[in-house]
């Protein structure tokens, strides 16, 4: 993304933003980073924190933006075969069914 690293945009969720009931607000403000999110062509975006994630999946879906948004752990936990079907709710429609490994079907 451009900017990036420590003059990149914040999506507007953290300090608190997220659960001030200030929802059309913190959409506007998080425009900035939907439309940088978009910009980048990426068909996923990762979150590292739970307010980012919440914040960029609601704008994603408020502005049309159709990418997943998905926390960093359900990457490395799909990667290891460890994620569990109910943890497969914010992958898109390509990764859900990835089955890696399995404890259960390995025998």
């Amino acid at each position: 993304m451009e900017p990036n690293r420590s003059n990149n945009y914040c999506c507007g969720g953290g300090g608190g933003f997220l659960q001030s009931g200030f929802k059309e607000q913190r959409l506007e403000y998080g425009k900035i980073k939907d439309q940088q999110i978009k910009a980048t062509g990426a068909d996923y975006c990762i979150a590292g924190c739970h307010n980012c994630h919440a914040q960029i999946h609601e704008l994603s879906e408020h502005y049309g933006g159709g990418y997943p948004v998905v926390h960093m752990w359900t990457l490395i936990c799909l990667s290891l075969g460890i994620l569990g079907p109910n943890e497969r709710e914010y992958l898109g429609d390509d990764l859900k069914e990835v089955r890696i490994f399995h404890p259960e079907t390995a025998m």
